[in-house]
């Protein structure tokens, strides 16, 4: 018999299936996004309580980015129904947020006083704000649901 919980193997009862989307790299790219949740959101914190009128929009911005960690790293770690989809729309975002952020900073960089997380494309974190979306966007198309999970659901 498959490994995999269908409601048959469960008494009816639905329960999340295990995914190797939460083991190997995809532990690495949970435990990534975690250290730039951190990061992101002490730097805000930090700047936002003690210079916030040198350069507001760059630590809204980085205050702005650490949210968006934050949920790329819980949804990214959950095995719970909707955690695929949040996480393709935080990854998603965050790509998006990098390469206008990165983009404006260079067209327009009067309005960064000082660096944001994503400005420069993520120059001041050796560019991993670039690279990681990337990354986290292959691999959330790696792992994507399967079509039969749908039916899984329906099911129980």
């Amino acid at each position: 018999m498959s490994p995999r919980n269908t409601s048959a193997s469960t008494g009816g009862a639905h329960q999340p299936r295990t995914t190797s989307r939460h083991t190997g790299l995809g532990r690495i790219i949970v435990a990534v996004y975690g250290v730039f949740a951190l990061s992101a959101t002490a730097r805000a914190a930090y700047q936002i309580a003690t210079d916030f009128s040198a350069a507001p929009l760059a630590y809204l911005l980085s205050a702005l980015a650490a949210v968006v960690y934050i949920v790329a790293t819980i949804s990214l770690a959950t095995r719970r129904r909707g955690g695929w989809a949040l996480s393709l729309g935080a990854v998603l975002f965050e790509l998006v947020g990098v390469l206008v952020v990165g983009t404006l900073s260079f067209a327009a960089p009067q309005l960064f006083a000082h660096p944001a997380v994503w400005s420069h494309f993520g120059s001041g974190y050796g560019y991993i704000p670039l690279l990681l979306p990337l990354l986290g966007l292959w691999w959330l198309w790696r792992h994507r649901p399967r079509q039969d999970s749908a039916a899984d659901v329906l099911q129980s």
